[in-house]
C-alpha cells in the first residue's frame, strides 16, 4: 500500500471507525507493521470490533475497485 492509500485508511479509521490518531500512531511504529496488515493489528489489539473489522475490509476492497 502506498502514501496516499495509507493516508486515506488512516483517514477512514479516524473519521469512520473512531480509532483515535493516539492509537494509530502507536500501531504505525509497531514492530508487528511489517508483517500484519493494519486493520488486522487494529483488530488484535480490541480498537476494533470484528464487524468493524468487516467494514474497514469491506472499504479497502471499494478503495482497490475503483478508479483513481
Amino acid at each position: 500500500m502506498n502514501r496516499h492509500h495509507d493516508a486515506k485508511l488512516i483517514h477512514f479509521l479516524e473519521q469512520e471507525m473512531a480509532v483515535s490518531p493516539a492509537e494509530l500512531a502507536v500501531l504505525l511504529r509497531h514492530p508487528e507493521r511489517d508483517y500484519a496488515p493494519l486493520p488486522m493489528l487494529l483488530w488484535q489489539y480490541g480498537l476494533v470490533t470484528l464487524n468493524q473489522l468487516s467494514q474497514i475490509f469491506d472499504w479497502l476492497e471499494m478503495q482497490n475497485c475503483s478508479p483513481l
